[in-house]
């Protein structure tokens, strides 16, 4: 739609389809070089914020375009500011697939786009996200086995009712037809509906979505919602990956705050470096 050339890469704002009936507009930067690069997916409430054209030290994009990565920065832009996040299909009113699988869904369809430029090399292309994105970023990583890499930042990997670890909601796992719960954590008066409470009821949680990562590396950019006790999941996943033959494939980083800092940033900056370069 629209191509800008910024320091040492281009950014073109492109439209694809992203779900079967939908399309979406995101930010594809391709940094100057020859040859096949690595690449990486970002996801977020818009595309805006990764693509480093607003806010700060959530613009992945942004820093991962200026370290030669291809990257391709998209989110969703309509929903967020409908305040129903996600995606829903076939229709708001009957989703037939939960929000957070749609949303994997079509980071997937994401990946086919960068796969398919000649820029990009498709055995190495990652994906990253922080909160909203984190939760994405991890779903799709886990769903689609493509990605190379996956990268989380605070998204809550464990269940529990911290306020901020909201998978309850009806835009991630608690899809139910409107009008939906107020939003909050799960009460008596305020019940979660859906999917959510039938897996709570059965006994899951995230780490057995995590054992869909083995063989691949993932790492944890942990913030107010992921301290470092959330090791006790992320253990799973070493035990399977030592079990399959692969070591130093799973790592975590805390900070005290949700939001991201540089120091924080920088590991996610150098996981990429390391696995996909």
């Amino acid at each position: 739609l629209e191509t800008t050339r910024r320091e040492n890469f281009v950014q073109h704002r492109i439209r694809f389809r992203w779900t079967p009936d939908q399309s979406t507009t995101g930010y594809l930067l391709i940094p100057d070089g020859e040859g096949k690069r690595p690449a990486v997916v970002t996801v977020y409430y818009e595309p805006e914020t990764a693509a480093g054209l607003q806010g700060e030290h959530r613009d992945f994009a942004y820093q991962l375009a200026r370290r030669g990565f291809v990257t391709l920065s998209i989110g969703t832009t309509e929903a967020t500011e409908a305040r129903t996040y996600a995606l829903y299909y076939p229709g708001i009113d009957n989703a037939r697939v939960e929000p957070l699988a749609m949303l994997a869904y079509a980071a997937a369809n994401a990946w086919h786009v960068l796969a398919q430029r000649p820029e990009v090399d498709p055995e190495r292309i990652g994906i990253v996200g922080h909160s909203f994105g984190g939760k994405w970023a991890m779903f799709a990583g886990c769903l689609f086995d493509k990605f190379a890499a996956v990268a989380v930042s605070d998204p809550g990997i464990m269940f529990d009712t911290h306020p901020s670890v909201n998978y309850w909601e009806p835009w991630y796992l608690g899809w139910h037809p409107r009008p939906w719960r107020r939003r909050g954590v799960i009460t008596e008066d305020n019940p979660a509906r859906g999917l959510y409470p039938r897996l709570l009821k059965e006994g899951r949680d995230l780490h057995e979505l995590h054992a869909l990562l083995a063989g691949r590396p993932f790492l944890v950019s942990g913030g107010a919602v992921d301290p470092p006790s959330r090791w006790q999941a992320l253990n799973h996943l070493v035990k399977i990956n030592k079990l399959l033959g692969h070591e130093n494939l799973v790592g975590m980083t805390n900070r005290p705050d949700h939001s991201p800092n540089p120091e924080s940033n920088a590991v996610i900056y150098a996981f990429f470096e390391h696995f996909l370069r």
